[in-house]
């Protein structure tokens, strides 16, 4: 999911171990298994989804970005696995987790992953990004909300944050295009993520696949989002998992950046367009 561009962050992988025995079972006890193990398909066919725009689907994003919009304030954390390509086209994952504090106007997020940590901090007044491992930070001026915040810092400096993009569906029409562009969103079905029944949405853009999995009930909050790149061959994924915490309690000082004593100050790049 993007905003004409794949911003991504960070999780954990399962790998399933087959023993001789179970190499030895008869086809019809495979079979049921498997049945068992791994949900049905919310449609009876797929691939004939291909297409189809179900009003459902965006009605589903709109409550999510609206419910989320509506909270004071916000805590998040997010596991997440990226899928990067080497040269000769072999898929390696990196994992990572992003912690988000946010508030209105305000936010921090930390992001860690196996090749880099950065912290974007915005106080309602100013943006900065700092490198606690390369011990560099920059700030700038910042626009009074966090909407125009997101938007200035990518205009501006080409900075994508990650997991925006479940902000912008709402019905502000932020993402009025991107839903008009789409072509195809659909209910695959329901799952249970963690004990919690979901729907599962999958949606198609020009260059990507994403699939959300959004909480029922009064809180439609989304607890999995599934990216996959369909440009490069090897179609690369992101997929994480999101904790989220409601109306959280928050003070100035969880907004406030005091940078290291050895932290050098350094000018964020302007952006030349993509």
């Amino acid at each position: 999911m993007r905003r004409s561009r794949t911003a991504m962050v960070v999780g954990l992988g399962l790998s399933l171990a087959v023993t001789p025995a179970a190499a030895a079972q008869t086809a019809s006890e495979a079979q049921s298994n498997r049945s068992q193990q791994f949900p049905s398909s919310g449609t009876a066919d797929p691939i004939a989804n291909e297409g189809t725009i179900e009003d459902g689907a965006i009605d589903a994003l709109k409550d999510m970005s609206n419910y989320l919009m509506t909270a004071k304030t916000l805590g998040l954390v997010s596991q997440a696995t990226r899928d990067v390509v080497t040269n000769d086209g072999q898929r390696i994952q990196l994992e990572g987790t992003a912690t988000y504090k946010i508030r209105r106007p305000g936010f921090v997020i930390d992001y860690v992953s196996d090749i880099k940590s950065r912290r974007f901090i915005y106080d309602g007044k100013n943006f900065t990004v700092y490198s606690p491992k390369l011990g560099f930070y920059a700030t700038a001026p910042a626009p009074g909300t966090n909407k125009e915040v997101l938007d200035t810092i990518y205009s501006k400096f080409g900075i994508a944050l990650p997991l925006e993009d479940l902000f912008r569906w709402g019905s502000d029409g932020a993402n009025a295009a991107r839903v008009q562009a789409l072509r195809s969103a659909y209910k695959v079905g329901e799952a249970t993520l963690d004990g919690v029944p979901t729907d599962h949405f999958a949606f198609r853009e020009d260059d990507v696949d994403w699939e959300v999995w959004i909480q029922q009930g009064d809180q439609p909050l989304p607890l999995k989002l599934v990216i996959v790149d369909r440009n490069d061959p090897a179609k690369p994924a992101f997929s994480t998992r999101l904790k989220w915490q409601i109306n959280p309690t928050f003070t100035d000082a969880d907004f406030a950046f005091v940078p290291d004593a050895n932290a050098k100050r350094i000018q964020l790049a302007t952006f030349k367009g993509e």
